[in-house]
């Protein structure tokens, strides 16, 4: 007992010596300087994004909105993606071709849209408007060509102003690929940026909760009194942390969802604002199916889900209060009734796993591999019926030479 109760006193008597108590904590900040620097030096190398773009190739033009400079060529590395070239054509397209004058036997489609349906954040040759018509003649044997008129902003009522463009390449379908950020944004022309911090920010600020304050003064500090390098780093940090965690499909769809202005329009029953901005698409929708339809040109509107959707789409099963499909029975409902026709894709994401991994997981775009699923699911759409002369039933069939 009396050993036992030394060796006790021995243990209460030891200390650690001076030098580890000046050595461990070196060690810690070390470690943790190490940490943010290898994720600086990532964040920077993999998610840094170019200081050209392709918005560099574009000006605003008044009552037609932003169009790209004929001839023109620009680089861009997005903060998720690769340097990708974007190259425009004689008429402002982007496209390996030149415009000209229809040929005979050739079925052209005039393709509108924005960013999506111009092929951002992938090269041209993996774009829908690359892969699309290889895939019609391929299927339907007849020359198909696809004039791509899709611009960054290039939303309902700026197309809806330079329609006259559209209906003058002499289209025999006009295909409209368009998706919830186009509905959202459905009067917007011209792109647009605000200040730091403006009326619209001390609108907000004035009816925010006190947390919500709180939140808004240490981001608007962020944004404006730190140096702006500190603030770089900060936010590739963030994206490149967001890149990885959106991997996540759970996660990314809980993310989501947290955003009510933006999840709007999964729900079952949307709100007021997603009443208005469905409204306004109706008002530009029906005058360029209207138009369309007075030059015997059939209008093809598509639904391409967003990320989140086609996640849920996937999954087969999402929140109380949800559903993915909701959306796409609206614009057919709109589309229908003023003449047009509407191509529901959507189904064809419930049997590919994890769908979202075709998208950029924070940009959103879909990357070249999303940009053929959603080609091979227009191409089998138009080819069954959607657009009867591209029917593959309809294409006259070769007869088969007798023996002699």
């Amino acid at each position: 007992m009396t050993q036992l109760n030394a060796e006790n006193s021995d243990m209460k008597e030891s200390k650690l010596p001076r030098r580890d108590w000046i050595l461990l904590p070196l060690i810690s900040i070390f470690t943790i300087f190490l940490l943010a620097a290898a994720t600086d030096l990532v964040s920077r190398t993999t998610f840094t994004p170019s200081k050209t773009g392709p918005s560099d190739c574009m000006r605003s033009y008044p009552g037609k909105g932003v169009q790209a400079i004929p001839n023109s060529v620009c680089w861009n590395k997005g903060s998720e993606g690769e340097l990708t070239e974007y190259r425009f054509n004689n008429c402002g397209q982007r496209a390996d071709f030149e415009c000209k004058p229809k040929a005979a036997n050739t079925y052209r489609i005039v393709m509108i849209g924005s960013s999506f349906a111009m092929g951002d954040r992938v090269a041209n040759s993996d774009s829908l408007a690359a892969l699309l018509p290889a895939e019609l003649s391929q299927q339907t044997g007849r020359k198909v060509e696809l004039y791509n008129q899709g611009m960054l902003w290039g939303l309902p009522h700026s197309f809806w102003l330079r329609f006259d463009d559209v209906l003058a390449a002499q289209p025999d379908m006009i295909l409209w690929p368009t998706g919830p950020w186009d509905i959202q944004n459905a009067t917007v022309v011209l792109p647009y940026s605000k200040s730091s911090f403006d009326k619209k920010d001390a609108h907000q600020l004035s009816s925010m909760s006190f947390t919500g304050r709180i939140r808004f003064s240490i981001g608007y500090f962020v944004r404006n009194i730190v140096p702006p390098s500190v603030t770089a780093d900060i936010a590739q940090i963030r994206l490149m942390l967001q890149h990885y965690l959106y991997e996540s499909q759970s996660l990314y769809i809980d993310s989501y969802l947290l955003n009510a202005s933006d999840a709007g329009f999964l729900a079952i029953e949307p709100d007021a604002e997603w009443k208005t901005h469905l409204a306004d698409f109706e008002t530009y929708s029906a005058r360029m199916e209207e138009r369309a339809a007075a030059a015997h040109v059939p209008f093809v509107v598509v639904l391409v889900p967003n990320r989140a959707q086609a996640a849920m789409i996937s999954m087969g099963e999402w929140p109380a209060g949800y559903d993915p499909y909701q959306l796409g029975n609206e614009l057919r409902a709109i589309v229908t009734t003023h003449g047009g026709v509407y191509i529901d894709i959507l189904p064809g994401f419930r049997d590919l796993p994890n769908p979202e991994q075709y998208y950029f997981p924070v940009d959103g775009h879909p990357d070249a591999r999303g940009h053929a699923i959603i080609a091979g699911l227009i191409d089998k759409a138009l080819i069954t019926g959607a657009a009867p002369e591209l029917s593959v039933a309809n294409q006259p069939q070769a007869v088969p030479a007798r023996d002699k």
